[in-house]
């Protein structure tokens, strides 16, 4: 057999990774974030130990960007979902009602999250969160924004903050009064977006989440047929 090429290399190491991050957040959820081990998270991704530190620094690295994966394309699928549209106040409203989604569907792994970024390791860049943060800018930017390098970090304050009022144990805000306050703030009417009573778009709790993750078969290694 002819050694794999590069490109189908680097696809393979892909979908390990991607794999991982799906088994991060399926545990983390099911069990909370101590329960939860780096073996647990291999042995769900079926992948050698080994690998887990080969992708990421440590657990909390990992949840981390396997959150902020979920955050990004909860968010993506939200701002994209039919019927599609360019104003800027439907997608801020979809963006605060997919964010609120998450706090109230997925308690447990949004409270673990929240927990994690007071550690001391803090908030920690990563690919994953940096694709988060580029379709926030896009939706101040499209809100109407005149500057979004001051506004972006203040949205993203701002759904924290709702994020984390939401899951405060013994004193939680409802999400409706959150939601409306939000609103308020950027001056979107209640029907924008998906209100509460319609749904959410967090998605629930024993959701299958494998369309979130590129986690599909691995690329064939051997000769591809050209004539295609």
């Amino acid at each position: 057999m002819s050694p794999r090429s590069a490109s189908v290399n680097e696809e393979l190491r892909r979908r390990s990774r991607e794999r991982l991050l799906q088994a991060a957040v399926e545990l983390v959820s099911e069990r909370g974030y101590d329960a939860t081990t780096l073996g647990d998270i291999a042995d769900r991704a079926g992948s050698a130990r080994g690998l887990v530190s080969y992708y990421f620094p440590g657990k909390r690295q990992l949840v981390q960007s396997a959150v902020h994966r979920l955050m990004h394309r909860t968010l993506e699928e939200a701002l994209e979902r039919e019927p599609r549209s360019e104003d800027g106040r439907e997608r801020m409203a979809r963006a605060i009602d997919a964010i609120l989604g998450l706090a109230r569907d997925r308690p447990v792994l949004m409270r673990q999250h929240m927990a994690g970024i007071l550690q001391a390791e803090g908030f920690m860049q990563c690919p994953e969160q940096r694709r988060l943060a580029e379709l926030l800018r896009d939706t101040m930017a499209r809100h109407g924004s005149s500057d979004v390098a001051s506004d972006y970090p203040m949205l993203r304050a701002l759904l924290m903050g709702a994020v984390y009022a939401a899951l405060v144990p013994g004193a939680p805000m409802p999400v409706p009064v959150l939601r409306a306050e939000l609103f308020k703030r950027y001056r979107l009417d209640r029907e924008l977006g998906l209100p509460p009573e319609n749904g959410a778009c967090g998605g629930r709790g024993g959701e299958d989440l494998s369309r979130f993750f590129a986690t599909g078969a691995a690329p064939e290694c051997g000769p591809r047929d050209q004539s295609k």
